[in-house]
């Protein structure tokens, strides 16, 4: 599989290097992008990036590729992944897809004109092991019903101080922390319900990675773990008294259309780190953690543990071991055409939300969700639309 890159940043160097695991035949055309931050990283794992070009543009006119990755900042993604479809191309994009309401829905038109099989989505954990077992335990009738979803997604100190540092940092580039970060997650639970929000509550704000909590005195290990994630473009020094404008804790209420609900609580500063969920059903509860690597089920009824599975490998490795699954199932689409786990449609209907969610919190109100859905279905098309 032959690829050309646009936007060749610190993640995209990773999925690039799960592609190249997974196929002997996969190679790097070329890249654009005027600070690629990911170099370095396929410099080392010995990962030929091809051809540097000037523009996004002489890039897609040199061609040669099989598909067209697209790792650039959130906010370039709209007009990354137009070029490349007018191109005449297949695109992965990494996610989030776009970075707000007007940008979903332009995205939308996009895949009514090019049909939603031309763009790949990076939500890499409809990948994982832990999610297929949830999903597995649904489709057993295990858990009956759903009623309601109690979720987190809470990382450690140097990873949140990360989001202060790094062009994530601002919504103007990334889109809300619960768009950027929490999309996975929020993509999850959308597709154990298999249905859409019809409305959201949301609170949150900043009050840990601000200056009066920022260590005092000499520079210390455990004031150096604020930096130990690298950042690449855009970025600054600063963690404390950075210009961010983003939350660093947020907690959501989503119903959905079916009038199931899920509670997700969002935090960046989380020493001893979980990201879990337990879903409640009206024959049985279902409950794991993708960081502490367990899964487990009890009967509603009789109270017993009819799943109790633990996974083995570091948690920490290429999200959980998605990112391999997710490269090794690319590769096998691009080159035989099997289906996917997930569709752009379903990145922008979880990205939607999280942006309807972030619009709650800032207007501090219940967001319907109707009639943007209307809208989304109408740009979509009635081939495209659900």
């Amino acid at each position: 599989m032959k690829v050309g890159i646009i936007g060749l940043g610190f993640r995209l160097s990773h999925v690039v290097e799960e592609f190249s695991k997974v196929d002997s035949s996969f190679s790097v055309v070329g890249y654009s992008d005027p600070a690629p931050a990911g170099l370095p990283n396929l410099q080392q794992w010995g990962i030929d990036a091809g051809t540097a070009y000037g523009s996004t543009e002489a890039l897609l006119q040199a061609g040669g590729f099989d598909l067209v990755l697209v790792g650039s900042p959130n906010f370039l993604h709209l007009d990354h992944i137009r070029l490349a479809l007018a191109a005449g191309y297949t695109v992965f994009t990494e996610k989030p897809v776009v970075i707000n309401e007007a940008q979903t829905m332009e995205m939308a038109k996009l895949i009514h004109q090019y049909g939603q099989d031309k763009i790949l989505v990076g939500l890499v954990l409809r990948y994982s092991p832990l999610y297929h077992d949830l999903l597995a335990a649904r489709d057993d009738h295990r858990l009956g019903e759903i009623t309601s979803i109690e979720a987190t997604e809470h990382i450690k100190p140097f990873h949140g101080a990360f989001f202060q540092r790094d062009w994530r940092r601002l919504e103007r580039y990334a889109g809300p922390y619960i768009l950027e970060k929490c999309c996975h997650d929020i993509d999850l639970y959308q597709g154990l319900i298999g249905e859409r929000p019809r409305r959201v509550a949301s609170f949150g704000g900043r009050k840990s990675f601000t200056p009066q909590h920022a260590p005092h005195g000499a520079v210390t290990p455990a004031s150096e773990v604020y930096h130990e994630k690298p950042s690449g473009w855009a970025s600054t020094d600063a963690v404390f008294d950075s210009d961010a404008d983003i939350v660093d804790y947020q907690t959501a209420l989503i119903e959905y259309a079916n009038g199931a609900t899920l509670a997700f609580h969002a935090n960046l500063n989380v020493p001893d780190e979980f990201r879990r969920f337990c879903v409640m059903g009206t024959d049985g509860m279902a409950e794991g953690d993708f960081v502490r690597n367990y899964f487990r089920v009890h009967n509603a009824r009789t109270g017993e543990k009819e799943v109790d599975t633990t996974y083995s490998g570091n948690a920490y490795d290429g999200h959980y071991g998605a990112d391999a699954l997710m490269a090794a199932e690319i590769v096998k689409h691009v080159k035989q055409g099997t289906p996917l786990q997930v569709s752009v449609v379903d990145a922008l209907e979880a990205g939607l939300t999280a942006i309807k969610i972030d619009e709650a919190r800032k207007t501090r109100s219940v967001v319907d969700l109707t009639e943007s859905w209307k809208t989304f279905d109408a740009n979509l098309g009635k081939q495209a639309a659900r």
